[in-house]
């Protein structure tokens, strides 16, 4: 995140697990920051294209971000809201990584696209496919901050503790900058016991990591979590983000607030940072 005058702070937004509200958490999060009057652009890396249907957009088409990766031309965003570009996916991504395989430079390819544009934006937020290759590395390599959605349940902690080996790595190797921001609590149930388990865990496991060296020392778990709400799930279905489609449901109050949260801890932080040490992970 930054401020009006300087170049955007690049956010990813990754998790290797699919169906735990990644993509929900960065359209509509991208959605809160323009509706607060940040100059938001939104990349979709991931070869579904959710991303891209969830603004209404059409998959391809002049604004993708296949010819960036593959063949190095420019960004093409397209407004589709006021303050919210897009540079959308297409299938043509699911190649993309044996396409690059031979390109030395195949994982800044994505940096050096986005410095060029920065001095645009106040914020650009990647929606990383749910793998971790080689898009996922690209996205991590252009990021300064992460964002991991999850849902609490016992085999995500396990999924995030990979996550963040992969986080360390790019970290110690290509991109010194790196830092996680924390976690967003998707489709959270406040009534299941073993939800306030698992965030207990993820709290505990952020707070002992506050004197390390790590890229996750300064994480968090963003309040308020975002609840269950069948609305977030209805409102891809339309083109819309949750705020055209329900503005009054609990999901819009929710990611407005967990946006908000966003903001102010990517603020907080330093805009120039030491490099970490790769951290040895507690799980």
């Amino acid at each position: 995140m930054s401020e009006h005058g300087s170049p955007a702070r690049v956010l990813a937004f990754i998790n290797q697990k699919g169906g735990v509200g990644k993509t929900t958490s960065c359209v509509n999060v991208a959605a809160a920051l323009a509706l607060r009057g940040r100059r938001t652009l939104l990349i979709d890396l991931d070869s579904q294209a959710h991303a891209t249907l969830h603004l209404g957009a059409e998959p391809g088409g002049p604004s993708s971000i296949y010819p960036t990766l593959v063949e190095g031309q420019p960004l093409a965003p397209t407004p589709v809201a006021p303050n919210l570009d897009l540079v959308s996916a297409e299938t043509d991504l699911a190649a993309a990584e044996a396409d690059l395989a031979s390109a030395d430079d195949r994982q800044h390819r994505l940096a050096r696209a986005l410095d060029a544009v920065r001095h645009r934006y106040d914020a650009i937020l990647i929606d990383c496919p749910p793998s971790l290759g080689l898009l996922t590395i690209s996205a991590l390599t252009a990021a300064q901050q992460v964002v991991i959605p999850m849902q609490a349940h016992f085999l995500a902690l396990q999924g995030v503790g990979k996550l963040l080996e992969t986080i360390s790595l790019v970290a110690s190797t290509l991109n010194p900058s790196l830092r996680v921001l924390g976690v967003v609590v998707c489709a959270h149930d406040a009534s299941a016991a073993h939800t306030g388990e698992v965030v207990a865990d993820l709290e505990r496991f952020f707070d002992a990591a506050r004197a390390e060296a790590s890229p996750w020392s300064a994480a968090v778990v963003f309040r308020p979590f975002v609840r269950r709400n069948i609305k977030l799930a209805e409102a891809p279905s339309f083109g819309k983000t949750i705020f055209d489609y329900a503005p009054l449901a609990p999901g819009a109050a929710d990611y407005r607030a967990v946006a908000d949260a966003i903001a102010a801890v990517s603020d907080a932080l330093p805009r120039v940072v030491v490099a970490p040490r790769a951290a040895e992970l507690v799980r």
